[in-house]
């Protein structure tokens, strides 16, 4: 469509990426703004740590799992078609998690939730790439990480006055009036486009197995801890994960279109950096799950005021990633790969300070101010370096295989670092015993960056002038935003 290639500048250019700002934004939030709710989901329907883990992780499963597939279908069946089909599904599974009568049925209308966020999520920044002229495509997706740092900002702050001041149901009726705005837009001024080069049969068993092998893993991992590792049911999951993870990658090597081009691994950047990812970003999911259920359950602040607690992490975010991208790009990925976990860990071991009687200033907001610098240093050179590792037609690929790495790592953590850290059944209501086990947590999620650290020394090189960090638009691209839960893509998940 390169002749109706949008400009920028146009009232269809803005409106164009109004939509996919809304629509990922929608997705990203609901993953932050439920962490805050946790607590009140628990009060009402009096369940134990290990629902609320599945509340949670209910979404970043099936998210993660079928990701890639979401991509894939875009780029074969029309990437606004699959953009939308994404928001009418994720609207309406809201509308199943806003009237749940309980944790069971909340638990499984929120892993439908996350089927709609795996259409519609990776539409947004194929949208953006497919639709407007080269010239702007730079400028429409610098204003989306923009936008969307900004939504990913007022989301908890909105969803928190939200829970405090009526429901934590409205964080999910809220999405109706969005998800109708986003399908409006895109209906009116989003042009349909596919990829020709697109052909060959979708990896559904692909799609499949590593959906059953995440879920697999992440429910032995979860109730390992309290049914015991030698239960029927514990070891029955983790074998029936291992297999399915095991049976995918058979899969990926013999399809012709697989979801995980399996030669990307090859390259010993391109597995470094996503090593990187899974440490530091698990240890960032186990965290932000974590934190607050304590700010909540031992410090008493409202629904709203755990959301602007984690504000500086956001603002730090959109002032110095930018930044942080461009000085990768003068001295070379390594150095910042290495500080910047070290920094992400400090501030988790910071966090694990929080007791009863801490105040804001004196302990939560040291650690908020260390984790953002860490993250500030670490996201934007982290994904330069995925995308300038693979070829420049798998950037999108490579891209997108990294944000499903950060899921896949809050995923685990979410189910292995409450149990682990003995935040079983009701502990999260006792503050003394909800404080232990928090405080054991984050020393645990702290730990897990070290890896991270070590690995980006050994594995990261500083590229020279003659070759460039990444490919063309990682230079042209500088600004590169971090939603709370996982990067930002930065590129579409196939072309």
């Amino acid at each position: 469509m390169a002749g109706d290639a949008i400009a920028f500048a146009s009232r269809t250019g803005r409106l164009v990426v109004a939509a996919t700002v809304l629509g990922s934004a929608m997705a990203s939030i609901d993953a932050t703004v439920v962490s805050i709710a946790l607590p009140s989901i628990g009060r009402e329907f009096h369940v134990g740590a290990g629902s609320l883990q599945w509340v949670s992780n209910a979404y970043t499963l099936t998210l993660a799992g079928l990701l890639l597939l979401g991509g894939s279908l875009g780029d074969r069946f029309g990437r606004r078609r699959i953009f939308e089909i994404g928001t009418m599904w994720f609207a309406l599974s809201s509308l199943l998690c806003a009237v749940a009568p309980d944790a069971p049925l909340l638990i499984a209308t929120r892993a439908l939730q996350g089927m709609g966020a795996a259409l519609l999520v990776p539409g947004s920044l194929a949208i953006l790439e497919a639709s407007f002229r080269p010239a702007d495509r730079a400028r429409a997706i610098g204003s989306w990480s923009g936008l969307s740092g900004v939504a990913t900002a007022v989301g908890p702050l909105i969803g928190g006055w939200l829970i405090s001041t009526a429901s934590w149901r409205l964080i999910f009726f809220i999405n109706l009036p969005v998800a109708a705005a986003v399908l409006l837009l895109s209906q009116r001024h989003v042009p349909e486009t596919r990829d020709p080069g697109a052909t060959g049969r979708i990896d559904g068993a692909g799609a499949v197995l590593v959906t059953v092998g995440l879920a697999g893993l992440c429910y032995g991992l979860t109730e390992g801890p309290r049914a015991g590792w030698d239960s029927a049911g514990v070891t029955t999951t983790l074998v029936t994960g291992i297999a399915g993870l095991g049976l995918f990658i058979v899969v990926e090597r013999r399809v012709a279109a697989p979801l995980l081009p399996l030669g990307l691994l090859s390259s010993r950047q391109f597995s470094g950096a996503n090593a990187v990812t899974f440490a530091v970003y698990g240890g960032l999911g186990g965290a932000l799950f974590l934190l607050p259920i304590q700010l909540e359950g031992s410090l008493r602040y409202t629904p709203m005021e755990a959301g602007l607690s984690l504000l500086p992490v956001t603002l730090i975010m959109l002032l110095l990633s930018a930044r942080s991208g461009a000085l990768a790009a003068r001295i070379g990925p390594r150095l910042q790969m290495t500080g910047g976990p070290l920094a992400v860990g400090a501030g988790l071991a910071l966090m694990s300070r929080i007791h009863p009687g801490s105040t804001y200033p004196g302990t939560v907001l040291p650690a908020v101010v260390v984790l953002g610098l860490g993250l500030a240093a670490t996201v934007a050179p982290l994904t330069a370096s995925v995308l300038a590792a693979a070829p420049s037609d798998r950037s999108s690929v490579a891209s997108a295989v990294n944000n499903d790495v950060a899921r896949i790592a809050g995923l685990v953590a979410v189910a292995v670092l409450p149990s682990a850290a003995g935040m079983t059944g009701a502990v999260y209501l006792e503050p003394l015993h909800l404080t232990s086990a928090f405080r054991h947590a984050l020393l645990v999620a702290a730990a897990t960056c070290v890896p991270g650290a070590a690995i980006a020394l050994l594995t990261i090189r500083n590229q020279t002038a003659e070759e460039p960090l990444g490919p063309a638009q990682a230079a042209e691209e500088p600004c590169l935003h971090c939603g709370l839960d996982a990067p930002t893509l930065s590129g579409s998940v196939r072309r």
